[in-house]
């Protein structure tokens, strides 16, 4: 089989396309053709060795696929070959093929949209877990999603909505806020040209906002607590602005405001089954229409490094699936 490989921790630029050996499934795995993956940024941070997970190397890339069983293991009961399915694997989905533990596998209904599923997973799997278990978002409430366009930050919107919050969606451009206005969002704010404590407070007519969603990190991190209301909740979901914020703890304090972790990868392994309960909403929210991710570029595997690159540099809209 063909697989993006990383070899060295140096990034995208050093990634590239080798035959690899075919899979076999040991007790409780499972082969998967992989027929769609999504990109999302832990990828890019973890071939440069800054992610929480540091795979055994030489591996490939890649969280989240949707394909076709392949060969199943011994003990392995869910699952059979031929089956559609889902999975969360630790890294290898930028492949041709996947090995998958079977708890990280999800069979899916055999009308399911493949490259749908692929885009749904990591990043709705990352929004719904940090708005309904983390940040607590109630209806009437009013959500900041920084990042908005973004793979995560696009299903925040999109899934903020769908809980009944107001959503204000913060992004970089014209066009990007037009795509979160499409799935969701009431307000918009452009932070290259607004100023973000300014605009939130007109918007919110000074009361704030209950709960930021909050996956850019860097400069945003602070004027967007700043901007939190009474027992707000700041949710910590990643850095892509590359710099991890120092916050002045006593802007907790003064509201009551709470700063919350959100890490899907450690939510699956220590609470499976509610990580089970939202991957079955989000499915059954998926089939019913109420959810769709935005895909707005699929690339070879031939071109994945490059998906990884757009994604590295902030330039992707929604999600990038690679499609081996």
């Amino acid at each position: 089989m063909k697989a993006l490989l990383c070899r060295t921790l140096t990034g995208v630029d050093d990634l590239k396309v080798e035959d690899a050996a075919d899979l076999h499934a040991g007790a409780n795995q499972v082969v998967i053709g992989v027929k769609a993956a999504g990109v999302n940024f832990p990828d890019t941070l973890t071939v440069q060795g800054k992610y929480q997970f540091k795979p055994p190397m030489p591996f490939s890339p890649g969280f989240e696929l949707a394909g076709i069983a392949k060969e199943v293991g011994e003990g392995v009961k869910h699952v059979k070959a031929g089956d559609k399915v889902l999975a969360i694997v630790s890294h290898g989905a930028f492949a041709q093929e996947v090995l998958a533990p079977a708890e990280r596998v999800m069979p899916l209904p055999p009308d399911t949209n493949l490259e749908t599923a692929a885009a749904m997973m990591f990043t709705y799997g990352t929004s719904y877990h940090a708005l309904k278990d983390r940040g607590l978002l109630q209806p009437g409430e009013t959500l900041l999603v920084l990042g908005a366009a973004g793979g995560v930050g696009l299903a925040a919107v999109e899934l903020g909505a769908l809980m009944g919050a107001k959503v204000i969606a913060a992004a970089s451009s014209p066009e990007k806020l037009a795509v979160c206005r499409e799935h969701g969002a009431t307000e918009t704010i452009d932070y290259t040209k607004e100023d973000l404590r300014e605009r939130i407070k007109a918007i919110t007519g000074g009361k704030g906002v209950d709960v930021v969603y909050d996956p850019v990190g860097g400069a945003y991190t602070e004027p967007a607590l700043r901007s939190i209301g009474w027992k707000g909740r700041l949710l910590v979901v990643g850095f892509a602005a590359g710099d991890i914020p120092k916050i002045p703890l006593n802007l907790a304090l003064l509201k009551g405001t709470s700063i919350v972790g959100v890490f899907l990868g450690a939510f699956m392994e220590k609470e499976p089954k509610a990580s089970a309960a939202n991957a079955k909403q989000l499915l059954e929210w998926t089939a019913a229409g109420k959810i769709k991710p935005h895909i707005s570029g699929r690339f070879s595997l031939d071109n994945a490094a490059e998906a990884m690159r757009a994604v590295s540099e902030r330039r992707a809209v929604g999600k990038l699936l690679v499609v081996p």
